[in-house]
């Protein structure tokens, strides 16, 4: 379970490697994390209560940034998708304007940030171990 302490989470993937993980390739600062809702989605303000008050100041936001689109207005994203989004919130993890991978839907932060992990893991030279 993630805690929330002073700030911080405990979390079982430290966010110091998952930052070094994702900045290892200079190519990954055009990755970013892309979120389609629509108005009044109740699971999106569950996670902008639960998350997007606080995503911007973590290690995973400098790694990639969020970018919110409404739904309706995917085909103009600029985002080259895998296939429809159909269901708010989507999370898309994209990098170079292609999708990586997406999370449908959201349950709870522990689920979302262990999902989100996972996704951040496929994106290029993300497996090259960090060196100090």
């Amino acid at each position: 379970m993630y805690h929330m302490i002073a700030g911080t989470r405990a979390r079982t993937f430290g966010a110091a490697a998952f930052a070094a993980t994702l900045m290892a390739s200079p190519a990954l600062q055009a990755s970013e994390l892309v979120m389609f809702e629509q108005p009044g989605c109740v699971h999106c303000q569950r996670w902008n209560h639960d998350v997007g008050s606080l995503y911007g100041k973590t290690d995973e936001a400098r790694a990639l940034p969020l970018r919110r689109v409404d739904i309706r207005s995917q085909g103009a994203s600029g985002i080259a998708l895998a296939s429809p989004v159909r269901y708010t919130p989507t999370f898309v993890v994209v990098d170079d304007g292609r999708e990586v991978g997406r999370i449908t839907g959201y349950s709870n932060d522990e689920a979302f940030w262990g999902l989100l992990t996972a996704l951040a893991a496929k994106l290029p030279g993300a497996s090259r171990p960090h060196r100090i």
